[in-house]
């Protein structure tokens, strides 16, 4: 039995990591895992893991998805294997939770099938969770299975706090950098005629969240590139799958680019503006405290879509996060979600009760 070849970046912490173990440690030695991060120092949490007891089943590479060149040279590498896959996964963290993105190509011989796997790195849904994961496609005879992940990096704060600079960054990372992926990797996954792209996707990508309007952004493009993707690559045979995450215990916002009460920039910001960030602040720490998942409940829904045979296009990690949603189809000119997301988020002191 030919090995399913997969490539996922981000994989020095959090779900990519995760992800890679497990696969990589699968008894039957199904896959065959590349294993990517930005930076190869970080590697030795990974090595650890797998303990040299997965020489046959796991390779390391280096794969930056903001850099088109780190991308072509990741791909190009992969296809000098001919059973290749490229994946990518970042991970930021904000204390136990993170943001991650994997995508993971795999390459085999001659039966035709593409998968592209994005793991959209994400942030923390701040309000009701945030979170993010990665994953792979199963097939046990694969000629070109890719994934893309959308890196994802985080930004809280009053929007007139923000530099464009910064902004610029956050868009480069969550939506060009992974659309840069699916570029250099979607012709060959054309060519071979079947194929599945998993992205992991982010509940602040489906609804806005106050003091994350350029992530929200980002994510909410990434969301309208997969679903446009979704209905042109079904006449390809390539399924697009979204895993909508919410907050997960990795570490993820010690590298969230946010603004911290006293910070200067925030001094040009009224008062009452501060005092509402001072209190979204405050429900996120609770959300986070009482709705993290563990990356290995990521990583079963995230297995669940690889081997579905009739993939869905969304799929949630956290149910209770649904009925949050739901709002804004059954009032369709947006105002009811709008008004009980402010209650949600504004209407408790931290502690979870009403003031």
């Amino acid at each position: 039995m030919e090995q399913t070849v997969v490539l996922i970046t981000g994989c020095s912490s959090g779900i990519g990591l995760s992800l890679a173990v497990r696969l990589a440690s699968d008894p039957a030695k199904i896959y065959k895992v590349y294993a990517t991060m930005r930076n190869l120092a970080k590697k030795e949490r990974l090595l650890d893991c797998v303990k040299d007891l997965h020489k046959d089943t796991l390779d390391i590479l280096q794969m930056d998805i903001t850099d088109q060149r780190s991308i072509l040279d990741a791909r190009d590498r992969v296809r000098e294997k001919r059973v290749n896959i490229l994946g990518m996964t970042r991970v930021m963290t904000y204390r136990n939770s993170v943001i991650s993105c994997v995508c993971g190509c795999v390459r085999e011989t001659e039966e035709q099938m593409s998968l592209i796997f994005l793991h959209q790195q994400q942030f923390l849904y701040m309000c009701t969770a945030y979170r993010m994961s990665c994953a792979l496609d199963f097939c046990l005879s694969v000629v070109f299975m890719l994934a893309v992940c959308n890196a994802g990096v985080g930004l809280m704060g009053p929007l007139e706090a923000q530099s464009l600079a910064t902004m610029r960054q956050i868009l480069e990372v969550n939506l060009l950098g992974t659309i840069s992926t699916i570029q250099a990797f979607l012709p060959g996954m054309k060519a071979q005629g079947h194929g599945r792209i998993l992205v992991t996707g982010s509940i602040g990508g489906l609804q806005g969240l106050p003091f994350n309007e350029v992530y929200c952004a980002s994510k909410f493009a990434v969301e309208g590139a997969c679903e446009s993707l979704a209905i042109l690559l079904q006449h390809f045979n390539i399924h697009v799958s979204l895993i909508e995450c919410g907050p997960v215990n990795t570490d993820f916002l010690d590298n969230l680019q946010r603004a911290e009460p006293g910070d200067s920039s925030l001094q040009q910001v009224d008062a009452h503006t501060r005092s509402l960030y001072d209190t979204y602040l405050q429900h996120c720490g609770m959300v986070f405290q009482n709705a993290a998942q563990d990356t290995e409940d990521i990583v079963k829904v995230f297995l669940d879509a690889i081997q579905s045979t009739n993939p869905a296009f969304r799929y949630y990690t956290n149910n209770a996060l649904i009925p949050l949603s739901s709002p804004k189809i059954s009032a369709l000119d947006g105002s009811q979600y709008i008004r009980n997301m402010s209650k949600i988020i504004f209407s408790t002191n931290g502690k979870g009760e009403q003031k």
